[in-house]
C-alpha cells in the first residue's frame, strides 16, 4: 500500500505560479511512476504529467508543456508540481497518483493504483 497526501492548493492570478506537493508513505519503493491529473467541473480527469521514480524522466500533456514542471525527491518520498504562467483554464482539482507497474502509457488514470485526496487550484483572470 502507498498513501499519498497532497499539500493545499490555492488561488493564483492569471500568469502567476503555484507549487503542489504530494508526500508518499508506505511501500513507496514499489512505485514506478508518479503522476499528476486534474479534473475541472463537468469534465473528465485529465492527465497533466508523470515522472519516472527511478531516473526522473518526465512527460507532460500538451496543455501544460513548457509551463508546468514535475520533480521528485526520492529521499523525502515527495513529488512536486510547479505550475507557472497559470491560466484560468488550469482551474481544477489536482490529484497526484502512483503506479506500481511499469506502464507503456502513463496518461490513463485507470492504470494508477493509488491517489491523493485532491486539492483545488483556482486561477483568476
Amino acid at each position: 500500500q502507498v498513501q499519498l497526501v497532497q499539500s493545499r492548493g490555492g488561488l493564483a492570478q492569471s500568469g502567476g505560479s503555484l507549487t503542489l506537493s504530494c508526500a508518499a508513505s508506505g511501500r513507496t519503493f514499489s512505485a514506478y511512476f508518479w503522476a499528476w491529473f486534474r479534473q475541472a467541473p463537468g469534465k473528465e480527469r485529465e492527465f497533466v504529467g508523470a515522472i519516472r521514480r527511478s531516473d526522473g524522466t518526465t512527460e507532460y500533456s500538451d496543455s501544460v508543456k513548457g509551463r508546468f514542471t514535475i520533480s521528485r525527491d526520492n529521499a523525502k518520498n515527495t513529488v512536486y508540481l510547479q505550475m507557472n504562467s497559470l491560466k484560468p483554464e488550469d482551474t481544477a482539482v489536482y490529484y497526484c497518483a502512483c503506479a506500481v507497474t511499469n506502464m507503456i502509457t502513463r496518461a490513463a488514470a485507470a492504470l494508477y493504483d493509488y491517489w491523493g485526496q485532491g486539492t483545488q487550484v483556482t486561477v483568476s483572470s
